[in-house]
């Protein structure tokens, strides 16, 4: 059995930057750290998107950002700029290079391909079982979710941030390039929180994503089906081709991910729950969340934190809440929302960075009858 100080288990987002993070400090320096990924992230297998306010520490590999958005609902329809804020977007190929080659040269953090068959922690550390033999670390940080142990309990409601994305190229010029598509709400909602997201590259390349907010995902053939409708009635191409496919789906819940966490086991990005419950975004608070964790491994406070149930986690709730009782409210709420505010208060709200004015503010903006009926039934 090989023995490390840490095993870092996924080298997604939060796996690569923990282990980036590690590598950069002189106080791991003297720890030996492993990173295990049964896949060698070589393909451009996802994009993350996130708004910030001007330069950040992602620039040098942001493929593309905008400074405007599109929203559209049934009524409603806008676009607008959005600085101070810049909406960018990251190819997850070229996050992989960029952190892998930076891990490389830490020379005491390595890299195994390998399949994680069993985690076992106790009190002497955690014991991994994979298909090339077994590992032990006296701390393990996982980043592969645990969608059981999540699903399997009743507290708070689960749903799933679930789609399908197109890669497309266009015969004739089709996007407006210095805008972004957040949410068009435009298209047929069918009983469910539906919209088109577009990231435009140029004029005539673009990634066009069907997304839903919903319990269960859709057959591939309907999420195609939504896709050539929006292209052909929205966007007015009848000639296109579609180089790369992307699909996925996010879980979105205010589950206590905590709970899974042992003294030598701790749950990272969204298996820790990093991921904004209430929109699925999860690169920045993952990176955020990554720099709080090694300050607090830095100086030997419990990890515990980094887990706080403010009033934006309430917020989330009582949206997650509406959402599951009745999956069609999405597009009325949000509709209203971007009707009433701007932009720039949205993100700054769903940043956390908003006093209680501001989100009486968003708050108000909402369809209350709804929020109060939730609020009325988490109290009561």
């Amino acid at each position: 059995m090989t023995t490390f100080d840490y095993i870092i288990i996924g080298a997604g987002a939060a796996g690569l930057m923990l282990a980036d993070g590690f590598g950069k400090e002189s106080l791991f320096r003297n720890k030996s750290i492993l990173v295990i990924d049964r896949d060698t992230k070589q393909t451009n297998d996802r994009t993350w998107c996130f708004w910030e306010k001007g330069k950040g520490d992602f620039d040098q590999l942001v493929h593309k950002s905008w400074d405007q958005i599109f929203f559209a609902g049934t009524n409603f329809k806008s676009r607008q700029p959005i600085r101070p804020y810049i909406y960018k977007m990251v190819r997850g190929i070229d996050f992989y290079r960029e952190y892998l080659g930076r891990i490389t040269l830490y020379p005491n953090i390595s890299i195994l391909k390998a399949e994680v068959l069993g985690i076992c922690s106790s009190q002497d550390g955690v014991e991994l079982s994979t298909n090339l033999g077994r590992y032990h670390c006296k701390m393990a940080f996982n980043s592969a979710p645990e969608y059981d142990r999540m699903v399997s309990q009743k507290k708070f409601p689960v749903l799933q941030q679930h789609f399908l994305g197109w890669f497309v190229k266009t015969e004739k010029p089709t996007f407006d390039d210095r805008t972004t598509t957040f949410m068009d709400f435009s298209i047929p909602q069918k009983g469910n929180t539906r919209f088109m997201y577009v990231l435009p590259f140029s004029n005539t390349e673009a990634l066009v994503e069907y997304t839903f907010f919903s319990k269960n995902p859709m057959t591939e053939q309907e999420y195609e089906a939504g896709l050539r409708d929006y292209m052909k009635k929205h966007l007015k191409s009848a000639g296109y081709s579609v180089s790369e496919i992307e699909k996925g789906s996010i879980p979105m819940t205010c589950y206590d991910f905590s709970s899974a966490n042992t003294e030598n086991l701790f749950h990272i990005g969204a298996a820790g729950g990093w991921t904004k419950a209430s929109t699925g975004f999860t690169f920045m608070n993952t990176y955020r969340k990554t720099q709080a964790l090694i300050r607090l491994l830095k100086k030997e406070k419990p990890l515990d934190n980094l887990y706080i149930k403010d009033r934006f986690w309430f917020y989330d709730l009582l949206l997650l809440d509406i959402l599951y009782c009745d999956n069609a409210k999405g597009q009325p709420i949000f509709e209203s929302l971007f009707k009433k505010r701007s932009p720039q208060m949205i993100f700054k709200f769903l940043d956390g960075n908003t006093n209680l004015w501001e989100d009486l503010m968003i708050i108000s903006a909402c369809p209350k009858r709804e929020f109060i009926k939730a609020l009325l039934k988490r109290i009561f």
